[in-house]
């Protein structure tokens, strides 16, 4: 059995060595391989292309790394000639997922996509690319399944994978030690994103709220997990430039939540995760002006936040664009370091989004649909 994979991002990278790990526990001689991160590697899978620099963000990004992308694509439609894969699972990173999809499809290759592009968001005719050029879509939401049935993808819920993956690894005690940090003291983390584009433009304002914090809470901390798409030293610069004493994480982030007494997060699958960590959370969201004009058209969403999405109201406070400053990032911030009752408030809204998503055990279930897929198509 030969799985061919594709990861463009961090978030991918992380679903995709657990949904590997799955398929090996069932399938222990399967061929894993494909573009994808560390944390795959790590699981197991032979990396054709190593995503570390790949991560961009908005519309003027993508546009300069037009080039790039087109000779990426027809690289691993190379890699698909010769290693022949029974299917390949293309993982979220829709831009470039689905154009690869439709080319493999040419070569007669079955094409699973796991994480869905948001048609409930925006662009909805990529719903349609999905319907014409794969054979199975696993959707993360309910709701979201039920849309793509609708109109007329093969489409299966399973489960939301981060159920099964979004715990601490270590005591709390360890993490302090780790961390060099104090324990029973005010610490916030800081989340700019897994993309280059995103640190540079929230890093910055993270951080200049954070020096403004200190002093209304003196003896507040600040911590950041690296992703592994973004180089230490990116995030060194920074925090010298700021002057804000800031531990850089090298261990899981999930960890480094469970001692999180705030945080302030980029938009994107983090929020997700810090919410099933049941931390306080802002969600922060910034891009080029461009990007942010097209999407005030084409998006159809009052709240971009996925717990917000999934709970149907805004339960995480959101700062879009403009309102991206260090003022407002401490006016919401604020509130929850100083104040026990509103910090619990929001720690049990938080705690509602793991009850919202169902039963654990999907990247199993997951896994297995995947194999049995694989082994029907062989079976033809």
């Amino acid at each position: 059995m030969k799985i061919m994979f594709s990861v463009g991002e961090a978030s991918g990278d992380l679903h995709g060595a657990v949904l590997a790990a799955a398929i090996r526990k069932i399938v222990p001689e399967a061929e894993l391989f494909g573009m994808g991160g560390i944390k795959m590697k790590q699981a197991g899978v032979r990396i054709v292309y190593d995503i570390e620099n790949l991560g961009v963000i908005g519309i003027g990004e993508v546009i300069r790394k037009i080039p790039f992308f087109l000779h990426l694509r027809q690289y691993l439609l190379t890699v698909m000639k010769k290693e022949r894969p029974d299917v390949l699972v293309c993982v979220d990173y829709p831009g470039f997922n689905m154009r690869l999809a439709k080319k493999a499809k040419v070569l007669g290759i079955p094409v699973i996509y796991y994480i869905l592009p948001t048609i409930w968001a925006w662009n909805k005719k990529r719903g349609k690319t999905i319907v014409d050029y794969t054979d199975l879509a696993i959707s993360l939401f309910p709701f979201e399944t039920e849309l793509y049935q609708q109109i007329g993808a093969k489409a299966v819920y399973a489960g939301h994978p981060l159920l099964d993956t979004v715990r601490a690894t270590m005591p709390k005690e360890e993490v302090y030690k780790q961390m060099g940090i104090v324990p029973e003291t005010k610490t916030v983390l800081l989340m700019p994103g897994s993309r280059q584009q995103e640190v540079r433009r929230l890093f910055p304002v993270m951080l200049q709220a954070a020096r403004r914090l200190q002093s209304y809470v003196p003896q507040v901390q600040f911590i950041v997990p690296r992703a592994p798409t973004i180089p230490r030293s990116e995030l060194e610069r920074f925090i010298a430039a700021s002057g804000v004493p800031v531990r850089i994480g090298e261990h899981s982030a999930y960890d480094m939540m469970q001692i999180s007494t705030a945080a302030i997060v980029a938009s994107g699958t983090a929020t997700l995760e810090t919410a099933l960590m049941e931390v306080p959370t802002l969600l922060v969201y910034k891009v080029n002006t461009l990007t942010y004009a097209l999407a005030k058209v084409l998006v159809h969403l009052d709240s971009i936040g996925l717990p917000n999405i999934i709970m149907g109201r805004r339960i995480m406070p959101e700062l879009w664009q403009g309102q991206v400053t260090p003022q407002r990032i401490v006016t919401t911030v604020l509130p929850v370091l100083t104040n026990a009752v509103i910090r619990e408030q929001q720690r049990r809204a938080m705690s509602s989004v793991r009850a919202a998503l169902g039963q654990s055990g999907a990247v199993r279930r997951i896994a297995a649909i995947i194999v049995r897929f694989v082994k029907e198509k062989q079976r033809v």
